[in-house]
């Protein structure tokens, strides 16, 4: 039941779409229905600016530590924080509150991973970091950075359960971006800094 509660917790909170009450407060729009219609950070900055898409990667990512947190404190182990984390990912790209439409998890999944898997995610994020340095493709970055993340984990002894957790933020994440593969694989992506 514990892990149940986790699980529960973990949606509820990502369910909170903070690009779509961010957007609603800063301009009076529905952040989904402009730029890429993703209800994430990567288009609040697009179509809001730098200060109110720092506020929604923030509270994202602070939605997965919480989950995380949640996990932990209901069952003490790492299958329940690997719970916590999972769930609150699924509850922003599919959310209860607004329709189950929403983002793609990327800043909420970097949340679950800085509260669990510290340091693979570090060895992770440097990589993925320098790629975005050089590219400018938010996507692409993310991708990389969700793809080395369970090997990662792996080399540095985690325990099992993260290996898992961390294949299925890949998988989840691969399956959100599939229609960014589409237009990487054609040369199409948007970079940073343009419109």
């Amino acid at each position: 039941m514990p892990y149940i509660f986790s699980a529960v917790i973990g949606y509820l909170l990502g369910s909170i779409s903070f690009s779509y009450l961010v957007g609603r407060y800063k301009a009076g729009i529905d952040i989904r229905e402009h730029g890429s219609g993703n209800a994430g950070a990567t288009n609040t900055l697009r179509v809001l600016g730098k200060q109110s898409a720092l506020i929604v990667f923030l509270a994202d990512a602070l939605k997965g530590v919480m989950s995380v947190a949640a996990g932990y404190l209901l069952t003490g182990t790492d299958a329940g924080m690997a719970i916590g984390g999972l769930f609150s990912i699924i509850g922003h790209n599919w959310p209860l509150f607004f329709n189950f439409r929403g983002g793609k998890g990327v800043a909420t999944t970097i949340g679950v991973v800085v509260s669990v898997v510290f340091l693979p995610g570090i060895i992770a994020g440097i990589i993925a970091i320098i790629l975005l340095v050089i590219s400018r493709i938010v996507s692409l970055a993310s991708l990389i950075f969700l793809t080395i993340l369970p090997i990662a984990v792996l080399l540095t002894g985690q325990p099992l359960v993260y290996f898992w957790m961390s294949l299925a933020m890949a998988v989840m994440a691969y399956w959100r971006h599939r229609t960014n593969i589409v237009r990487l694989i054609q040369g199409k992506e948007n970079r940073l800094g343009r419109k």
